[in-house]
């Protein structure tokens, strides 16, 4: 399977709207948004594991974006987290670390969806709420290039790997993630 990939903000039906408002704030905030792709997908492709068999990507060209809670005090800390495909987030030890709680875990499905405007499937760092860190693993940066969700199923995006550190909210953290055993 190929891909039609074309400017994001070209293609503003392939993004879920918190994407394309974040792309048009970045773009009038100075930043080159032009390399921000994207392309029209079967949704059935959204997850991972499927759009690489279909595509024959390499994993470590797609990344996932998840988003975690916690809570300290009875105060709720969110983020999230974006890690290559070949990669799983440290949620018990790096996560829980910089959120400064006691056990956190993936966000509920439909609370993620619910908060994000985001298809789930598709969610992805670009256009999360202000007040969420966005935790990128140092080796998304060194990417030159990187496959991300749009915020909805029938698409995807593609960006430099170095963009995502220069994202609304991105802490660029090392050992955020570790590979997962082949």
């Amino acid at each position: 399977m190929t891909l039609t990939w074309t400017p994001a903000l070209g293609r503003p039906e392939l993004l879920a709207g918190p994407v394309r408002q974040t792309l048009e704030a970045m773009a009038a905030d100075g930043e080159d948004v032009t390399a921000v792709e994207v392309a029209g997908i079967d949704p059935d492709h959204a997850d991972t594991a499927v759009l690489v068999e279909a595509t024959g990507w390499d994993l470590r060209d797609m990344a996932n974006c998840i988003v975690i809670a916690g809570a300290r005090a009875g105060e709720e800390r969110v983020c999230a987290a974006l890690v290559l495909g070949h990669t799983r987030a440290d949620v018990n030890t790096t996560v829980r670390k910089r959120l400064d709680v006691r056990k956190c875990s993936f966000m509920p499905m439909d609370d993620a969806v619910g908060r994000t405007g985001m298809e789930y499937g598709g969610i992805t760092p670009l256009g999360l709420p202000d007040d969420w860190p966005v935790l990128v693993d140092a080796r998304v940066v060194d990417r030159p290039q990187i496959v991300v969700g749009s915020g909805l199923r029938r698409s995807k995006l593609r960006l430099p790997g170095a963009l995502a550190a220069r994202l609304p909210g991105a802490e660029v953290v090392d050992g955020l993630a570790r590979e997962i055993d082949a």
